[in-house]
This record gives structure tokens, sequence and C-alpha cells, in this order.
């Protein structure tokens, strides 16, 4: 697979993320059993896109040093591109972990320790499934096509399909883990196992943790192949997926009090992979620019704001 990356920018990405990654772990450790206040949050969230930005201009810097400053601005442009689509697609995500706690009444001192596993069950996950999607685009340049009306489907589907109000208790995947598992009807703290009289139980935690982890599999089904359409280079899908991946935890807490307000926010995504979807089907009859690209998905969820805001602002007024 050709890439960008060479043995000294993947030995820093690596070098960048291992540190950051044993911080919050520490961070983790050290404030065990206590929820992430809003502050906390919010201070995490600037460092991850902060962090971000520095490496996007280390790449910058190292590309047009070694490269030319033409090639360093498109593949910096397709990183920002990349990040910013998986950043906006990953709020979807944190919705779906926010539904699962509530469901399961899992309190906020317990909600940290399961992001921390379903982060890291993500990074591995969407590595190996990164570098498939890879391998298969070099393989067989026409499943671009696949990806492309796949998103375009997801898209469409989003916008206009039913909510699911369904139990959780009743979807096949949670009656299936409950049948192979033996497991408590209550928590018992953050442990996801307990021994009772000699014999293993699982808690209801390692479920929601399970689900986590799934929903993370699920998305990745959509955003992978949708930065696909932004770079096929696995340095630069790799990198954009992990920064935004690793930022949420963060976003979660920061979304956690405020997720009702945010009613619009699946159309404006929808659109955005209807966009990336009908650009794989265009690819070999129009390339549409990078730059295009991410000022696209940019004014999009601009917009998709500014409507949630005047919606949030009618159903105030109807309230009163």
């Amino acid at each position: 697979m050709h890439s960008v990356g060479n043995p000294a920018l993947w030995g820093s990405f690596a070098v960048i993320i291992l540190i950051m990654l044993l911080i919050d772990l520490f961070w983790q450790g050290k404030h065990k059993g206590q929820a992430m206040s809003m502050k906390q949050a919010a201070a995490w969230s600037i460092v991850w896109v902060t962090l971000s930005l520095i490496f996007a201009a280390g790449f910058w810097w190292y590309l047009n040093d070694n490269v030319g400053r033409e090639f360093a601005d498109s593949q910096t442009m397709a990183f920002l591109t990349g990040y910013l689509l998986e950043k906006a697609l990953a709020v979807d995500n944190v919705f779906v972990w926010l539904m699962l706690f509530s469901y399961f009444a899992i309190p906020a001192s317990l909600q940290r320790r399961v992001l921390v596993y379903g982060v890291l069950g993500a990074i591995v996950l969407r590595t190996i499934m990164i570098f498939a999607g890879s391998w298969l685009v070099t393989q067989f340049s026409w499943i671009l096509y696949v990806f492309g009306l796949f998103l375009l489907f997801t898209g469409l589907k989003m916008a206009f399909a039913k909510e699911d109000d369904s139990p959780i208790n009743d979807k096949p995947l949670v009656k299936w883990v409950r049948s192979h598992l033996r497991m408590t009807d209550e928590l018992h703290g953050e442990k996801f196992f307990i021994k009772r009289n000699g014999v293993l139980f699982a808690t209801p935690l390692i479920l929601v943790l399970i689900l986590v982890e799934i929903s993370d599999v699920i998305f990745a089904v959509d955003s992978i192949p949708a930065i696909f359409a932004v770079t096929t280079d696995p340095f630069i899908v790799l990198t954009s997926n992990l920064f935004a991946i690793l930022g949420l935890r963060a976003m979660y807490f920061l979304l956690s009090g405020v997720a009702e307000k945010f009613s619009m926010l699946k159309y404006g995504l929808a659109v955005i992979l209807s966009f990336i979807g009908i650009k794989m089907l265009l690819i070999d009859i129009y390339h549409i620019p990078t730059p295009i690209s991410l000022g696209t998905i940019a004014a999009i969820l601009v917009v998709t704001l500014i409507i949630n805001t005047i919606v949030n602002k009618r159903n105030e007024a109807k309230s009163k």
C-alpha cells in the first residue's frame, strides 16, 4: 500500500498516541470512581483538538521540508478534512453511548472506566479495519463505488428512517449476550466480573462495554469508507481517525448534559454522508478538490447548528 507514512512519521505518531494514552489512563486511575466534570471535559477536548492541530502543523512542516510545499498543502488538507469528518460522525456515536448508559442506569462515576476500555478497543478495531480497507482499495479500485453507494444509502436512511423505540433488552444481540453470560442483576462498582461461591458472574457493566464496542464497529462501517473519499493513504486515514477517537471520552462528558439540544444533528450528518457518497461515485468523472470537501463539510455542520438553535428557541417558546 502506497503511503506518505515512513518510519519517522509512523514512529512520531505512535509516540504521541502512547504518551497521551498513558496520561489519559493515569488521569482515569487518579480519579477512579469520579465523574468527569464539564470543566474537565472542556479542558480535555481543547487539549485533544490542539494536539491534533499541532500534529497537522508538524506533518505539514515535515512534508514541506522533505517533499515540497504543494504536496505538504494537499496532504495536510486531507488530514484536516478527514479529522473534521470523523469528529462530526463521532458525535452520533456519543449519543448512542448516552442512550446506553441511561437505559442501564450506569452512574456517571462508573462511565469513565467503560469509556476508557471502549476507546482502547476502538483504537485496535479501527486500526485493523483501516488497514484492511486500504488493502481492499489497493487491490480492487472499484470498491470505492461500493463505498459510495453504501454511504449514499446510509445518508438517506439516516434522514428518513424512523427511530427504533423498542427497548434495548428486546434487541437480539442483548438477548444473546444475556443468554450466554451468567449475569448479576445489579452493578458491583467498576467490576466487570465478580465471584459468588466460587462461581464467576458478569455484571451489567460488561454488557454495556460490549454494546459500546459494537456501536463503534457499526459507526466505523460508515466513517471509514467516508474518509476513503478524502484520501486512500493509510497513514492519513489512521491518524485522522485516531485523533478524532481519542477525544471521544471528553466529548461524551461535554455533551452528556445537552444531548437533547442536538435533535437536528442526524440530518446534518445524513447530508454529509450523502455528499461523501456522491463524491465517491463521481470520482472518475470529476474529482472534488479536498479544500472544497473540507469547506462543504464545515458549512453543513455550521448550517445544522444554526437550524438547531432556531428549532430549540421555537421549542422553548412553545413550552412557556
